[in-house]
């Protein structure tokens, strides 16, 4: 199956078990929007990794003032290159269009010669470097046009993708939606760090909806104008970013794509892979920047194994130099592999201290931190030789120019206005502006990714028809269990209800089935929602629970089906310890015609008891006495003497 039909598969099985739906849809529908349908709304990704690392959470307003925007470079610079259609004015990202026609060309073009290739790679490598004048010299030279209609397009011009609005009934105050949750947490840095006892490093974590004017949004769920994103600003001091857990993930190895590797290139002009690396290696050979900054990448990469991500599929990707922002001091993507190849679902970035200058700088308040050291500290405000040296430029030029490092500023110093005297000066405090470590996670992405991963076929029992099933890990899969009866029975109805109301005081999420389709069905439909244990009521004490990969089943009193499935779910125990303690239910169900009494027996018996009654050797009630009647009432089994595998 190729990636296109797998994909069509996949998002067809989403739309159809309502995971998601296309949002309006009834008025024909938006671009870029979607809603999460009940199961898609249950599954949590983010919150045990806040609870794990004892982050301070907080939930700051969607609608944010123009001036915050503009002091964190967004209002000037938040934009991509766009082209409009000449004739119908549709509108199309330019980087895009190009990155589509040189993919396809290297895919599709058997005739292409080696130098044209070479070329075509090389745009690809450079792609986010490019200038709008040289994006739109490209789109030329190689004749792109509109893709619905194939008419010419306009020359490429940036576009601003933040929805602006407007405050309060006057209209007088502009505003955005915002496009990131990170910048709620720098503004609350001073009442945070007071929260947090003055003390540093300490990390805040924002989950909540961004806001994105997507020029021509496409790729289903990745790329959309409305989203989930969870962001974590670690705040450490700029003069030591190591990390107290570092120890616990120095040790991991996974797939990493460092700059270097990337700017290699075989004869072929290819781009290099990733490789295997040793994350404490990658530090210690600097090729990450930091501990704190390795600690974020290693926790990133067990929070997206454990949900069920393939680390086969899953790399991380350092920032090669035309894309990492100039203040930033180290930057990595987490990208998964999926139908529509590399997706970055986690940035992973060292913005040193350029976020809280910046407010600190429009604000005019501080933001920053404090060390007291044990005993005063004597420091020169200004070591001897650069002194020396501004005296001498100040005589002969009158003036000079002068770097503030608390301000990150530069000010015009006039000779008059200075005088330049040794003293030494004792110090009790050092105050700072402390660094960040952000991690930044597309919500939205991380669970496509995530279906896609999870996501495969079985045949039927009859093998007429392959079978949808999503894999979920227990501890995300949003329904955690299905329970149904056998049969419709009041008895057994009856049952489930004890069992769901014992799974709803667990704080189980479940769905329960009593229409009175076949059983097989009924765990049909369970494997295509992903639901890890299916509870088939079959009797008044006792039930099967089945896991969805191995069908295997066990047997337990109806009083134990929370917890069981409660551990399972929570992961304090797996499902090859619970078949240890209960063994695998392989039995068969016989029911005899007239009596209406069933018996349960091993698949390896049904044959010869059945043989034993047919020619007279033993007797119903004989039977009985042996293998003990099992009390229940199915309303089917009216016919000869029947056997049914549960």
């Amino acid at each position: 199956m190729n990636k296109e039909t797998f994909r069509e598969r996949v998002q067809n099985t989403l739309e159809r078990r309502c995971f998601y739906i296309p949002s309006f849809r009834i008025y024909g529908g938006v671009a870029g929007f979607f809603d999460y349908g009940p199961p898609g709304c249950k599954v949590k990704l983010y919150k045990h990794f806040l609870d794990e690392e004892h982050m301070l959470e907080i939930d700051s307003p969607c609608v944010t003032p123009e001036i915050v925007l503009k002091a964190s470079g967004h209002v000037d610079r938040f934009t991509d290159p766009m082209v409009k259609d000449v004739k119908t004015g549709a509108c199309y990202r330019a980087d895009h269009l190009l990155k589509g026609y040189c993919t396809d060309k290297l895919e599709k073009d058997l005739d292409i010669s080696r130098e044209e290739a070479a070329e075509l790679k090389h745009i690809l490598s450079v792609l986010d470097n490019l200038s709008l004048e040289q994006l739109g010299a490209k789109i030329k030279e190689y004749a792109i046009l509109a893709p619905d209609t194939k008419n010419p397009l306009s020359d490429p011009y940036l576009f601003n993708l933040m929805f602006p609005t407007k405050i309060g009934p006057s209209a007088m105050s502009s505003g955005y939606m915002r496009p990131e949750t990170a910048q709620g947490i720098f503004l609350d840095f001073k009442e945070l760090y007071n929260y947090n006892g003055n003390k540093l490093p300490f990390a805040a974590a924002q989950v909540g909806q961004a806001f994105r004017n997507e020029i021509s949004p496409r790729q289903g769920l990745l790329r959309v104008r409305e989203f989930t994103l969870a962001e974590i600003e670690h705040f450490v001091d700029p003069d030591d970013k190591s990390h107290q857990r570092y120890s616990e993930v120095s040790n991991l190895e996974f797939l990493m794509f460092p700059r270097k590797e990337q700017m290699k290139r075989d004869e072929q002009m290819a781009v290099q892979s990733a490789k295997i690396f040793r994350l404490g290696d990658a530090v210690s050979e600097g090729i990450v920047n930091n501990q704190t900054l390795a600690y974020f990448i290693g926790r990133v990469y067990l929070f997206l194994t454990r949900l069920g991500i393939d680390k086969k599929r899953l790399r991380f990707r350092q920032h090669l130099q035309n894309e990492i922002a100039h203040y930033a001091a180290d930057c990595w993507d987490a990208e998964i592999d999926s139908s529509y190849g590399w997706i970055e679902c986690v940035g992973i970035a060292d913005r040193s201290a350029y976020d809280l200058h910046a407010h600190s700088d429009k604000s005019g308040i501080p933001l920053v931190a404090q060390e007291k050291y044990a005993e005063p500290k004597e420091v020169e405000a200004m070591n001897e030789k650069e002194a020396m040296e501004m005296k001498v430029i100040l005589e002969s030029k009158g003036e000079i120019e002068f770097e503030v490092c608390k301000l990150q500023k530069t000010v015009t110093i006039k000779k008059n206005m200075i005088s330049i005297v040794e003293e030494k000066t004792k110090e009790h405090v050092r105050t700072f502006t402390p660094s960040v470590i952000e991690p930044s996670f597309g919500i939205g992405r991380i669970i496509y990714c995530l279906y896609e991963h999870s996501f495969y076929m079985r045949p039927s029992k009859d093998e007429e028809e392959q079978l949808n099933v999503f894999r979920f890990n227990p501890l995300v899969a949003p329904i955690k269990c299905a329970v149904f009866p056998l049969v419709q029975n009041d008895e057994y109805e009856k049952v489930a209800e004890r069992i769901s109301e014992s799974l709803f005081a667990a704080g189980i999420k479940y769905k329960k089935d009593i229409t009175g389709t076949s059983i097989g069905k009924k765990y049909a439909r369970a494997d295509e929602l992903g639901v890890p244990f299916a509870v088939t009521v079959d009797s008044a004490t006792s039930v099967t629970i089945r896991e969805r990969d191995s069908k295997d089943q066990i047997r337990v009193n109806v009083n134990e089906v929370a917890a069981v499935i409660k551990d399972l779910s929570e992961r304090r125990t797996t499902w090859a310890d619970i078949l240890q303690k209960y063994s695998a239910h392989k039995t068969n169900l016989a029911c005899e015609r007239d009596s209406n009494e069933q018996i349960f027996v091993n698949l390896d018996e049904v044959a010869a008891i059945v043989k034993d009654i047919s020619e007279g050797r033993a007797t119903w009630p004989d039977i009985l006495q042996k293998y003990s009647a099992y009390k229940t009432n199915l309303a089917d089994c009216v016919k000869d003497l029947a056997v049914e595998t549960l």
